[in-house]
Formats: structure tokens, C-alpha cells, sequence
């Protein structure tokens, strides 16, 4: 499998690692078929994404896509950050291995469920937008 300079460089030196005590969302995702597990933490104030963080448990892929998934949305309004979608991630990345394409479907998810939870506690009621989140599938993936 060849992956771009990109993936190497987001999955040796992932930025954003960690988990916030205080977080405003937590959102955690998984697929138990190829065991990736993303768990993403956001800290939000006056509508902006003002930190986040991801504890991911996976392979290369998952942890490249989780840490640029947070970099694409930290310091974003919570209305612009559900805009990332699992594409983004992939052209950020300069592109997955076909195998590889559900890790980016997670991040996604990841941060969706984070922005879910944060509107739960805020009486807030996305869904329409948000829809049901769900784990991807990951016939393909070997971990």
C-alpha cells in the first residue's frame, strides 16, 4: 500500500493528540470489523471550534485522518466545521488507498458526533443536518 508524504507525515507526527478534561462534545466512533476507534473532543466558544483534540485507536490511516481532520476544523464555526466532509480529508491528504477510504468516513463521524453531543447539551437539535451517525463499511479493511 502506498500512501502520500501527507498520511506519513500526519500519522508520525499526528497533531492535536490528547483529550480535553472539560470538553463541550466528545464524539466516539468505531467500526468493530477492522477495530478502528476515533474519539474526538471539542471545546466551543460562541459558536467556534476554539480547541480540539482526538485519541485514536487504528491504523496509520485512522490516525492521519484524525489528526487532519482536526487541523480542517479548529478555529471553524461549528456551521462551517459539519461542512468537512470524509472527501476533504481524503484530497487534504493528497488521497487514500481504496482500502483506506473508510478511515475517512470515521473522521467525519468523529467530529459530527462531537458537534451532536455539544448540541445536545445545548438544547440544540441538528440532526436534519447532521443525520444519524453510524460506522462505516469497512469490507475492505484489514486494520
Amino acid at each position: 500500500m502506498i500512501y502520500s508524504e501527507k498520511v506519513m507525515d500526519h500519522f508520525a507526527h499526528p497533531r492535536n493528540v490528547g483529550e480535553i478534561e472539560d470538553a463541550d462534545g466528545v464524539g466516539e466512533v468505531g467500526n468493530a470489523k477492522c477495530g478502528d476507534i476515533m474519539k474526538m473532543y471539542i471545546k466551543v466558544n460562541d459558536g467556534v471550534i476554539t480547541d480540539v483534540k482526538f485519541k485514536t485507536f487504528g491504523c496509520g490511516a485512522a490516525v492521519a485522518t484524525s489528526s487532519i481532520a482536526t487541523e480542517m476544523i479548529k478555529g471553524k464555526k461549528l456551521e462551517d466545521a459539519l461542512k468537512l466532509t470524509n472527501k476533504a480529508v481524503v484530497e487534504a491528504l493528497d488521497g487514500l488507498p481504496p482500502a483506506k477510504l473508510h478511515c475517512s468516513v470515521l473522521a467525519e463521524e468523529a467530529m459530527k458526533a462531537a458537534v451532536s453531543e455539544y448540541d445536545k447539551r445545548q438544547g440544540i437539535d441538528r440532526t436534519p443536518f447532521v443525520g444519524k451517525q453510524s460506522a462505516p463499511d469497512c469490507e475492505n479493511c484489514n486494520g
